[in-house]
């Protein structure tokens, strides 16, 4: 669920030496006031600091191509990079399992107080993960079955692991997708967990025992998950968007789930179907109370007789960003806004391909009571270098992330790699944007931005840190970390932890 605050120089001089990135003179002094402390939730080892995470899927371990890892960068005083890295594969002594090719360890990842401890847990999907029931023949194996593992923080950064889903049969894929939140308010952490053509969900994550809540054609694509309280029953619920193109029909929808107490499960309370998503997030962006619903690059596919899933067809170009707001008398989705890169006071112009909304994440960046929206646009073009990539962040107000005019709120304003205090130079595939989180990283009880680009470097990739989300702060890479890079698609930053 998101934070109400909101949940979503020396030594970083140091950290950037090996990335070939210059710090620039630092941002002035002159910053907005950093907002109420935030609560930690990405804090592993508990010195006060929340951590960087980031999934690597695409690693190579021990000689196994794609066997994944997960890269935690400890926060400290000076941000993430100069206080510790740890490098975690299924060769780590906690974890269980064994790297293989193909395991995609990694894949998904999420931080959750699953125990009662102080320190943060990490969650951890292997959607390539080969299983076998105990005692089986080899030729039984279940291929790409998938799991997910919790390793639990402690003051030395981890210690034990417990597997917390298995596939059922051979390409489950589960754990391609993960949100952690108590969705059946008894205190205690749930997962929902993605799989191929199916989202279950795990009420007790010391155990692997799951039920399920959907099941659906996906066209082999992960579901986008996010968590909010969208019916005002003051649990969390889980929002899922899926699509699917000619597999063997086309569809699309976006679905909300609660908690029902009486049937035990997950229940399906609202729909909105023919409208796709590539990124999901909650907020109050109109500060009345009640979570809304942004949805990223919201396009519509299914029905073309179906009257604007997602807004007006003409604010898609170049990916639109449609908004359900909730309210007092549960009727949620009832006041939408939908707005593009060519909505009045948007930095940029939408362009096919710009990708606008295809990541978002979301803070009370001002600590003015509104939730801001920040949003990717990893195919912009910066000047002639195509799919270099950008960040908006976008302010919250009494109307929502609009005015009363239709504009952008004032103070929404655009970042990519050659704005002024921002490190490094937009190149073409940089792919900047194309996964955000937050954490307090450097401890100021500001939240800090965490945007990734994991076209950086030659796809080697790489994430950059703005403390209190502006311009400013410092970027770690593979090689900054001492860790080995990947050409993959899926390279450092493309999956981003929060």
């Amino acid at each position: 669920m998101p934070l109400r605050a909101r949940t979503l120089a020396l030594a970083a001089t140091t950290a950037l030496a090996a990335t070939g990135l210059t710090l620039p003179f630092a941002a002035g002094a002159s910053a907005a006031p950093a907002p109420a402390a935030a609560p930690l939730t990405s804090d592993f080892n508990g010195d006060g600091y929340d951590d960087l995470f980031v999934g690597v899927p695409s690693g190579t371990v021990g000689g196994k191509a794609k066997a994944g890892y997960v890269s935690v960068v400890f926060g400290g005083k000076y941000g993430p990079g100069p206080h510790g890295v740890r490098r975690i594969t299924q060769a780590t002594v906690e974890v269980p399992g064994t790297p293989e090719a193909g395991d995609r360890f990694g894949g998904s990842v999420a931080a959750a107080h699953v125990d009662d401890d102080k320190y943060a847990d990490l969650v951890i999907g292997a959607p390539g993960e080969d299983l076998s029931d105990s005692g089986s023949a080899a030729g039984d194996a279940k291929t790409d079955a998938g799991s997910v593992t919790v390793l639990y923080g402690t003051g030395d950064g981890f210690a034990q692991a417990n597997t917390a889903a298995r596939g059922a049969k051979s390409g489950d894929v589960l754990g391609n997708a993960l949100v952690a939140a108590d969705f059946t308010g008894d205190t205690d952490v749930d997962l929902a967990i993605g799989g191929k053509d199916q989202v279950v969900a795990n009420f007790n994550p010391l155990t692997a025992d799951t039920q399920p809540v959907m099941a659906d054609r996906m066209g082999g694509r992960a579901p986008v998950l996010t968590t909010g309280d969208f019916n005002n029953d003051k649990l969390p619920d889980l929002a899922l968007g899926y699509y699917t193109q000619n597999q063997p029909y086309t569809q699309s929808h976006l679905r909300l789930y609660g908690w029902n107490k009486d049937e035990g499960s997950m229940a399906n309370f609202w729909n909105n179907s023919n409208g796709a998503a590539n990124a999901l997030a909650s907020g109050d962006f109109n500060g009345d109370g009640f979570d809304d619903l942004a949805v990223g690059n919201c396009r519509e596919i299914a029905d073309e007789n179906i009257d604007d899933p997602c807004g007006p067809e003409q604010l898609t170009k170049g990916g639109g960003i449609h908004i359900r707001f909730g309210d007092a008398n549960g009727s949620f989705g009832w006041e939408q806004q939908t707005f593009n890169q060519d909505t009045a006071g948007m930095p940029g112009v939408a362009e096919t391909g710009d990708g606008f909304g295809d990541a978002l994440a979301v803070a009370d960046i001002d600590a003015d009571g509104h939730d801001d929206l920040i949003a990717g646009a990893p195919g912009e073009a910066i000047g002639s270098a195509a799919k270099a990539g950008s960040v908006t962040v976008l302010k919250g107000g009494e109307m929502g992330l609009l005015d009363p005019a239709g504009a952008a709120n004032p103070g929404t304003v655009a970042f990519q790699q050659n704005s002024p205090d921002i490190l490094g130079v937009a190149q073409a595939g940089d792919r900047f944007g194309g996964a955000l989180a937050f954490g307090d990283h450097n401890g100021d009880g500001a939240l800090d931005l965490s945007i990734a680009a994991p076209g950086e470097n030659s796809s080697a990739g790489g994430v950059w840190d703005l403390p209190g989300a502006r311009a400013g702060g410092s970027v770690v890479t593979p090689n900054s970390l001492g860790l080995p890079a990947s050409s993959d698609p899926l390279a450092y930053g493309a999956v981003l932890g929060k």
